[in-house]
């Protein structure tokens, strides 16, 4: 089978053997691949793959189960679905816990299911999990125009919140108003901390990839008993932090990863996901957000778009 390798940070189709199933798995032949930025990191040397999980790229697909393993369902044969991976996207064919796999509703199409599991599955961690979002709360989000913010923007506007994003120009702050955000602060011409403030807005919640330099001002417009979930560090590793302000307010940091999570944790996740927002995928009450689709071949191309933070929304590799 085909697969993507990425040799010395550089991308190139290859030849490799079908994967093996365990007894738990299912073998999906793979349709659409979700690129993240998880993907560029791993090429790149930065995010290598955790112990057991495939070295190919690629943490989300949408595809159809051909085969099975020995203890999965027999349902799931030749089901069109869509799902975390492993690793391992970036490729034909791809090995997947069944307990992970979500039914592609009938009006969806795999571009459209590749483009959700990663980012709301971790958004929905982040919101609601972690940050115990609830109806009437604000929920600030940093990177408001990506993959995982625009999972975040609707969700939280699904349950009822305030929804204040951050973004790096005016037309990514009107991509994230239109996929509902009720304010939107392009971090490039306006101060953030300043804009809430002028505003009267706290933050019950706060996503955060960008870490660093923001952990400060997070705390400055936080609300009483905020939870700040930081997802990356796209700003650096390291921060001086007031821990007075953090005490004064409060404020719980929790710093998660989905990749590194056990195969429990994924499952229990995908389930509590399922349940409360499974109907509005099928509905298409969301908007899945889709930047661009190119052939898998143009991957590097994909990679790129991402390294250069042009998209607003996700970008989807296509398996012909």
């Amino acid at each position: 089978m085909q697969f993507i390798s990425h040799q010395h940070a550089q991308l190139s189709l290859s030849e490799t053997v079908k994967p093996q199933l365990k007894a738990h798995e299912v073998l999906i032949k793979v349709a659409a691949i979700g690129v993240n930025r998880a993907d560029c990191m791993q090429r790149q040397g930065k995010y290598p793959a955790p112990q057991g999980d495939s070295p190919i790229l690629g943490l989300e697909c949408a595809g159809t189960v051909i085969e099975l393993g020995a203890g999965a369902d027999n349902s799931w044969l030749n089901k069109a679905v869509f799902t975390l991976c492993a690793g391992g996207a970036y490729s034909e064919y791809v090995a997947v816990d069944a307990a992970q796999l979500m039914v592609l509703p009938s009006g969806l199409t795999m571009a459209q299911g590749a483009a959700i599991s990663e980012v709301y599955l971790t958004a929905f961690g982040a919101l609601f999990q972690l940050g115990n979002l609830q109806q009437g709360h604000t929920v600030l989000i940093h990177a408001g125009a990506s993959g995982v913010g625009g999972a975040c923007i609707q969700m939280a506007k699904r349950t009822g919140a305030i929804v204040v994003i951050t973004a790096g120009s005016d037309e990514k702050c009107q991509h994230g108003k239109a996929l509902g955000a009720d304010h939107a602060i392009n971090y490039k011409t306006d101060d953030f901390v300043d804009y809430m403030q002028q505003h009267n807005l706290t933050a019950n919640v706060i996503v955060d990839p960008v870490s660093g330099r923001y952990l400060n001002k997070n705390a400055a417009i936080a609300a009483l008993d905020c939870q700040i979930v930081m997802l990356a560090f796209l700003d650096g590793r390291f921060a001086e932090v007031d821990f007075a302000r953090l005490l004064q307010k409060r404020i719980s940091l929790h710093a998660s990863t989905l990749r590194n999570r056990s195969q429990t944790f994924k499952r229990q996740l995908r389930d509590a996901f399922v349940a409360r927002f499974y109907d509005d995928i099928a509905n298409q009450t969301f908007d899945f957000n889709i930047y661009k689709t190119l052939p898998w071949q143009d991957a590097a191309k994909a990679h790129t778009i991402l390294e250069r933070n042009e998209n607003a929304g996700k970008v989807v590799l296509l398996v012909e």
